[in-house]
């Protein structure tokens, strides 16, 4: 059977292309997009953790509570957070796409790395717009002071 046979049973010459959303594409865009947003999020995230102030001296949990004190860089954290995972999610199941071949243990695969992406996206969420840092400060502690300052 030649090209043209199959073609004029076909009763075109023209493939025939699927109508709807073409996911792969728009996954494909979301990944390239994703990557550079998550590149100028985490370099600003280093830089400002790591080389403003003291550096690296000045990680501990007085730091991160300031830091989770701006709306600011919640916002800044939660959307590095959900890009991250979306981003890594969307790449596992394109690797389980490519590598596995029976049809329920790749819905599985898939299903559990949504599943895993969807419960730490929601639990880094919930840490980041809950976070109180005089939750169970004691009278020993150095925040003390701060926390008897806001009333807590």
């Amino acid at each position: 059977m030649s090209a043209q046979t199959i073609a004029a049973q076909a009763g075109t010459d023209q493939p025939r292309r699927r109508r709807g959303v073409n996911l792969e594409k728009w996954g494909w865009v979301f990944m390239r997009a994703s990557g550079v947003v998550l590149i100028v999020l985490i370099f600003g995230h280093l830089f400002v953790n790591l080389m403003t102030g003291e550096g690296i001296h000045a990680l501990d949990f007085a730091f991160v509570a300031g830091k989770f004190a701006s709306p600011f860089w919640q916002w800044w954290d939660v959307v590095m957070l959900w890009l991250a995972f979306i981003h890594g999610g969307n790449g596992m199941r394109t690797i389980i796409n490519d590598y596995v071949t029976h049809e329920k243990v790749r819905k599985t695969l898939v299903g559990a790395v949504a599943l895993a992406a969807g419960l730490l996206i929601i639990l880094g969420t919930l840490v980041v717009f809950t976070f109180d840092p005089c939750l169970g400060v004691t009278d020993t502690s150095s925040l003390w002071e701060s926390c008897q300052a806001l009333g807590k």
